[in-house]
């Protein structure tokens, strides 16, 4: 009998995997981290040695207080820098108290603390950059999540640490990226447990604006759990709700939207695991093109390979369970008739 089922799902899985790649992108049209309209010239020009597209960008997210959009660039372009920093320090140089500069100077600096085996020793150091990138720009909370990062890499108390999260939260109550850094902190990894990780996303996702990526915070803490190797502290029933949670916030915008990339590559990861694999192929078509390094980065060194393998896993365990009588493959319509939903104003 058991090989009789081996082979009706070897069976299954010739005949339907191939109809099972509609609505995925080819292989050498997924991009890893692609950026968007707007950051893509800054990159092209700072990949030049020129920093006027990356300030002038920067200068816009402040004035605007488009604070999300800010710490995604800001972010971006630190990695940027990590490599290839000329154009930066020739900035730093022309404007030495740009807030814009001083912002991806203290992110630069903090993530290549993280990067050193002396990590608490030179993150300790970067306190006055972060301090200064505050001081830039009183209303941003972009610096008090870099000082969140910074907190979590130097040992800080709970006390100090909820000092800072007052900071960011008083400057800007749904930002998505000091709640990730908080979640990160409450992790069992860090300094806290997968039930206090779990308490806060759930808390902060009923909380949010709508259409806000921090109603995806469940999802990162059910990642957190998995990565951790699971086990028995969190029920099964909890991490399905994450994922429904987060799957409900993908519908809301439309496939191949670069925004949420990293929350449906995230998402898709958390499925994997939980094996719901028609939900997870499901993501897989509303990411299109975009992967992101997170989370695949965590378990492989080569992050967009490591996708791509997983694309096609998720597709020979669905064509698995396709009855051979089927003439074509079930397949949800990618949710592509969904208008984007205004980005929540968070200042």
């Amino acid at each position: 009998m058991a090989l009789l089922r081996a082979f009706i799902r070897t069976a299954r899985m010739i005949r339907n995997t191939s109809l099972l790649a509609v609505g995925l992108p080819a292989d050498d049209e997924v991009l890893l981290d692609a950026p968007d309209e707007r950051l893509a010239p800054a990159l092209v020009a700072a990949g030049r040695g020129e920093y006027a597209p990356a300030a002038k960008l920067l200068a816009t997210t402040r004035e605007a207080a488009e604070w999300e959009n800010r710490d995604r660039y800001a972010t971006r372009l630190a990695v940027f820098a990590r490599t290839r920093d000329g154009w930066l320090a020739q900035w730093q140089q022309a404007s030495p108290h740009d807030p814009d500069a001083l912002l991806i100077k203290a992110e630069l600096a903090v993530t290549r603390g993280w990067e050193s085996p002396a990590r608490a020793e030179l993150l300790r150091d970067v306190g006055p950059l972060i301090t200064a990138a505050a001081e830039g720009e009183p209303r941003d909370p972009v610096p008090w999540r870099i000082a969140l990062d910074h907190a979590r890499g130097t040992n800080m108390g709970h006390t100090g640490f909820e000092l800072l999260w007052a900071e960011a939260v008083r400057r800007s109550p749904h930002h998505y990226g000091c709640h990730v850094a908080a979640l990160q902190y409450l992790s069992a990894f860090w300094y806290g447990s997968h039930r206090e990780c779990f308490d806060f996303a759930e808390q902060a996702a009923q909380d949010a604006l709508p259409g806000s990526l921090v109603q995806a915070l469940p999802v990162r803490a059910a990642f957190a759990y998995l990565a951790d190797g699971g086990g028995r502290g969190v029920r099964r029933e909890r991490l399905d709700a994450a994922a429904d949670a987060a799957i409900a916030l993908s519908s809301a915008y439309r496939a191949a939207d670069p925004w949420p990339a990293e929350v449906r590559n995230l998402l898709t990861y958390v499925l994997v695991r939980l094996e719901r694999w028609q939900d997870a192929l499901e993501q897989l078509r509303m990411i299109g093109p975009y992967a992101t390094s997170f989370p695949w980065d965590r378990v492989s060194d080569d992050p967009l390979g490591q996708f791509l393998e997983l694309r096609d896993g998720v597709r020979l365990e669905v064509a698995s369970g396709i009855p051979l009588r089927s003439r074509s493959a079930p397949r949800r319509s990618p949710r592509s008739d969904h208008s984007e939903p205004a980005r929540p104003d968070d200042h």
